[in-house]
């Protein structure tokens, strides 16, 4: 759909949840079930401490971050969400800078033209990341420690689903 169409509509038990561009709905997913259903997301739980700056502050753990994209009018528990393309891997004794956890390689996924790298962030969650192949290897292997810098413009905060309800 997203190659074929210069519109698409993402429907869930029969109502829309998104109609957009292919582009646009894979890059600003307005709700979690989007984000899940079109392509592969890291999805995080946070805090959302409201917009700042243009942006939406939360925190990770004990890790405080900015988002640039969904509902920077977001308070308390939420979800950031960002593409495994869009997650930059640096060194680990790289500067530390805004949006940055550290973390440990877990795991190597050769998948032709990328290597899919799954990093345990020192939050506890595991986040994958691509790195294009370029056919001179990468500096990774699993117990390399890193840091993960997630792009400001890359995360998105969306609502935290309602708690089930008791029956």
């Amino acid at each position: 759909a997203l190659t074929m169409s210069d519109r698409l509509a993402v429907m869930n038990a029969g109502r829309v949840e998104q109609i957009g561009a292919p582009r646009d709905v894979y890059e600003d997913p307005e709700t979690l079930f989007v984000a899940d259903f079109l392509g592969v997301s890291n999805l995080m739980d946070a805090i959302s401490t409201g917009a700042r700056d243009g942006g939406c502050r939360v925190v990770l753990d004990q890790f405080e971050l900015e988002a640039r994209g969904g509902g920077s009018d977001v308070t308390g528990p939420a979800k950031i969400v960002i593409r495994p393309e869009r997650v930059e891997l640096e060194p680990h004794q790289a500067p530390a800078g805004p949006n940055r956890l550290p973390g440990m390689v877990e795991r190597l996924v050769y998948v032709g033209n990328s290597v899919q790298v799954i990093v345990r962030a020192a939050t506890g969650q595991a986040l994958q990341a691509l790195v294009q192949n370029t056919g001179k290897g990468i500096p990774y292997e699993q117990g390399t420690p890193v840091q993960l810098h997630l792009p400001a413009e890359a995360l998105r905060v969306l609502a935290a689903p309602p708690p089930p309800e008791e029956s």
